[in-house]
């Protein structure tokens, strides 16, 4: 799995290629962990070019979203495949999270 960020107005886009899944929730919880260090408040994550996730990348987004909701922040989806959205449907966080099709209605949604 690879992340980078990058600056869109006044949230940060997390950008997730590969594999979300128990080998990799790890690195991807320290991305996090070093975004609420830095008091990012809006996070936006583009899932594009995520292949898969299972329970432990789930888990670990959910974890994102608390730790962000206690800070005041916000965090948003876009781009997933329909595979990834699935796992969301079946998980039914789909209601919990707001997941939009593209980074540009997400971000008008900050």
């Amino acid at each position: 799995m690879k992340t980078r960020e990058e600056k869109k107005a006044d949230a940060l886009l997390c950008v997730i290629e590969g594999e979300v899944d128990i080998n990799t929730s790890v690195q991807l919880r320290k991305v996090f962990d070093d975004l609420i260090k830095r008091n990012e408040k809006k996070v936006l994550v583009e899932f594009s070019g995520v292949e898969y996730i299972d329970s432990s990348g789930l888990a670990t987004l959910i974890e994102m979203f608390q730790r962000l909701k206690k800070i005041g922040g916000k965090l948003r989806f876009s781009g997933m495949s329909q595979k990834v959205k699935n796992a969301f449907e079946i998980t039914k966080l789909h209601k919990l999270f707001e997941i939009f099709d593209s980074q540009e209605a997400a971000l008008k949604d900050f």
